[in-house]
């Protein structure tokens, strides 16, 4: 049982150095904690292999949210794997795919699975809401607001004929 404590212990101390790293936009630290340096955003199918990709892709976020910092929430281990429950908060203060700064702040709860081989972190596997951070940067609407609706409405008039027809003829 120690010994499993003790490879627990190791793993969610690589964890921290990794998220320390990334707080204090250090990614040469972050991207050591790897063996191999893989992101896998699971919302968007969205994945960066390699050092390259990955360090990519957090100085895309950085000039996008200069000041994001994740706050760990709570760690738990698994049998090849390190599960961190976090809360990520920004300000969009450069633009981001094509998308100008809003100057929004924007906070986001987050499921991070950190995928081990032995002791070596091989991949972090995110799982979160992308609407929720849209909706803060004010990008996107709430779809049960009226404009929400109305912009449903505008965009997708086929589907929205299709489920009237359905209703109206008991379908």
């Amino acid at each position: 049982m120690a010994i499993l404590d003790s490879v627990a212990a190791r793993r969610e101390e690589l964890v921290r150095k990794h998220v320390d790293g990334e707080n204090d936009a250090d990614y040469e630290t972050a991207l050591a904690t790897f063996q191999h340096p893989r992101y896998e955003y699971v919302a968007t199918d969205e994945v960066y292999d390699g050092a390259e990709e990955v360090m990519a892709h957090w100085r895309e976020f950085d000039r996008a949210f200069p000041d994001q910092q994740i706050e760990i929430v709570t760690l738990h281990t698994a049998d090849d794997a390190v599960l961190m429950e976090a809360i990520a908060r920004g300000t969009h203060t450069g633009p981001f795919r094509g998308l100008p700064p809003t100057g929004r702040r924007f906070e986001q709860q987050f499921l991070a699975i950190f995928v081990f081989e032995g002791d070596a972190l091989v991949c972090e596997r995110v799982y979160y809401d992308t609407i929720t951070v849209l909706q803060q940067l004010g990008i996107a609407r709430d779809a049960t607001s009226l404009t929400g609706r109305l912009e449903t409405a505008a965009s997708h008039p086929l589907t929205i004929s299709r489920g009237i027809v359905r209703r109206v003829i008991g379908r």
